[in-house]
């Protein structure tokens, strides 16, 4: 790093001062590449006047040009965050000013001020199933604005990263194996060569985009119980472009690495149910490589922090780079995927449990969920939670729906990734063409089928909310009386509570 003369001094300790604003109480937060002051309801970051390889804030023009972009790409995200950019001038008594009449010898990018504690690093066991959808559908909402890129100078740069990475840690020798440095760029060529074809086709498609680019936890706050995502990178059209998918999993990873695997199932599962594009589930083969790199980046710049960093602090530095970089080696080398389909009458428990094994069955974040109400009303375009007619439920209709099951199914082995298919599977022929699906796969079927008394299916079904199925209690009635003819798939209890069908199912699922 090279730094541009210290012009400002006397700017930072201005800002700083709580005279500037006030008398309001200003909090001082400092990044490698910028100082930002909170005073009251307001927050003004300014750029610091650094060079790095990756950005130059090094002259006053190129500061006010990074804060004007900052402005622009991130307004799109967060609105009521993000009010505009303002000058810290010299007035005629030679005073600084914000936003005053002067000449302007600094810029900064102006803010609403949030509540720090509420970004989603800070809240830990705040972030339950609901948020996580609530996640997966903003990420998905910002990639459906976001603008479409050129997408071979994105793809080559992914490429460089290997190399890059790998003379990074060599600096670190203590923190990153020789030999274990080798092995994660070697399984990272190998997967990067593999996925390229991919990438190059969803470029063609438009899958490459202006994405946030910084998409961890610490970018993304709560307010008002909505998740408002903020800071995305501006300082390099580059590092800011690429696959929505690349962009999603920074967020998965981040996830997975704090311990939150069934929020990052939920997002995964989510964001797929929201952006309804078959593309998507071809991307799934990107995730091992996405979520490697990711963590790898982050154990570079951890380990990059020992640079500055006291001597008292380096154990710790060490520690989390560490973490970062064996994340980064298991997600690189991910476990064969399996293919599992639930089954069981209406109020049986089966999208619970289905929603509950997701995060369990590798490899990372855990399977998809394809199931046959979400299914039947993205048929027939309408929301997961709106009602259909009954001409919605016809033989020929339900036919339709269980062929996509196994064509989605299918699709989602073919990338690597698990899969669980949630529908009823009372008639025998829908067994046998899902058991053909997964052998036409190469896959061997792991069929669990949910059993329940009436009694309990009828109150499970009458308590339901909010849901995707609209099978009532005289559906549930009426179900009864199937003959579900041989049943070679293993039977589960599921008339107990949803903890005990899991662990019946977990059981099952790992008997060879």
């Amino acid at each position: 790093m090279t730094e541009a003369p210290d012009s400002q001094r006397e700017v930072l300790a201005f800002l700083a001062d709580p005279a500037s604003h006030g008398g309001k109480e200003v909090q001082r937060i400092e990044t490698h590449a910028a100082s930002e002051f909170l005073a009251g309801d307001r927050a003004l970051k300014v750029k610091r006047a650094v060079r790095f390889p990756f950005l130059d804030y090094s002259t006053l023009d190129k500061r006010r040009l990074a804060c004007q972009a900052e402005l622009a790409v991130n307004a799109p995200y967060a609105p009521d965050i993000y009010r505009g950019v303002v000058p810290i001038t010299r007035e005629a008594d030679s005073k600084l000013a914000i936003g005053g009449s002067g000449t302007a010898v600094e810029w900064a990018v102006e803010m609403r001020r949030f509540d720090e504690t509420r970004t989603l690093d800070h809240l830990g066991g705040e972030i339950d199933e609901v948020l996580a959808h609530a996640l997966g559908r903003t990420v998905a909402a910002a990639h459906a604005k976001a603008p479409r890129v050129e997408a071979q100078a994105w793809i080559a740069a992914l490429g460089s990263y290997i190399d890059e990475h790998v003379e990074a840690f060599r600096q670190h020798p203590s923190i990153f194996p020789a030999a274990e440095i080798e092995a994660l760029a070697r399984a990272s060529r190998t997967a990067y060569e593999r996925i390229v074809p991919l990438l190059r086709e969803r470029g063609r498609r438009g899958f490459v985009r202006r994405i946030h680019g910084d998409l961890h936890l610490g970018n993304i706050v709560l307010i008002d119980g909505k998740p408002v995502l903020f800071d995305a990178i501006e300082f390099s059209d580059l590092i800011a472009s690429g696959d929505v998918f690349y962009d999603l999993a920074f967020l998965l990873m981040d996830l997975l690495e704090r311990g939150f695997a069934p929020v990052a199932n939920v997002v995964l599962n989510r964001y797929l149910a929201d952006t309804r594009r078959i593309e998507d589930l071809d991307a799934l083969a990107t995730l091992p490589f996405f979520l490697s790199l990711r963590a790898a980046i982050r154990a570079k710049v951890t380990a990059a922090r020992m640079e500055r960093a006291p001597a008292a602090e380096h154990a710790a530095i060490a520690r989390t780079a560490r973490a970062y970089f064996a994340f980064a080696s298991r997600a690189i080398a991910p476990q064969p995927p399996k293919f599992v389909a639930v089954g069981g009458l209406s109020g049986t428990g089966k999208t619970k449990l289905a929603r509950d094994l997701a995060p369990e069955v590798e490899p990372m974040p855990g399977a998809v969920i394809v199931r046959s109400d979400v299914e039947r009303k993205a048929l027939f375009g309408v929301g997961e939670t709106e009602k259909l007619p009954a001409d919605a439920y016809t033989d020929d209709i339900t036919a339709r729906i269980y062929a996509a099951l196994a064509d989605k199914a299918r699709r989602i082995l073919a990338t690597g990734h698990s899969v669980i298919v949630d529908a009823v599977f009372a008639q025998p022929q829908e067994r046998a063409a899902i058991a053909a699906a997964a052998k036409s796969a190469n896959s061997v079927l792991r069929g669990l089928f949910l059993t329940a008394d009436l009694a309990t299916r009828l109150r499970r079904v009458g308590a339901r909310a909010g849901d995707a199925s609209d099978a009532d209690q005289s559906v549930a009635r009426a179900q009864e009386r199937f003959d579900l003819g041989p049943l070679d798939w293993t039977a589960v209890d599921a008339s107990g509570p949803p903890e005990a069908t899991l662990s019946q199912a977990k059981a099952m699922l790992a008997a060879p």
